[in-house]
């Protein structure tokens, strides 16, 4: 649980950083966040293997994917900033929140499905 929720917390913080003007802290944060990042991808990938008929397992290996290309992306573009971050750092920060929400999104959408059917009791 843990290595799945820390990934998104420190890509969360990087993003209020950026928000604040703090791309310093930004940079480290997202710099921090690579490795967990990078792990949490290797071991979805590893249960998509295991289980490799589960669609899903495949979906959420590839959007930890792109989450890691998007940190790095946003590490390499702010390293070689000269004055300021540069709009492609924010967004790519910006897009890895997004990837997260669809993440979060494929993961509830069973549970809701369920309750889709549920009807309230009679009085």
């Amino acid at each position: 649980m843990a290595r799945r929720f820390l990934p998104v917390v420190l890509v969360a913080v990087a993003g209020l950083a950026d928000a604040q003007g703090a791309h310093g802290a930004a940079l480290d944060v997202l710099l921090l966040a690579v490795p967990f990042v990078a792990v949490a991808a290797i071991a979805s990938f590893g249960e998509y293997l295991d289980a490799s008929t589960d669609p899903v397992a495949g979906m959420q290996a590839f959007l930890w994917c792109i989450a890691v290309v998007l940190v790095v992306l946003s590490c390499a573009v702010r390293r070689h900033a000269l004055h300021g971050v540069p709009p492609l750092a924010i967004s790519s920060v910006v897009a890895c929140l997004g990837v997260f929400a669809v993440k979060a999104g494929i993961v509830v959408a069973p549970y809701l499905r369920r309750t889709g059917g549920l009807r309230p009791a009679k009085p």
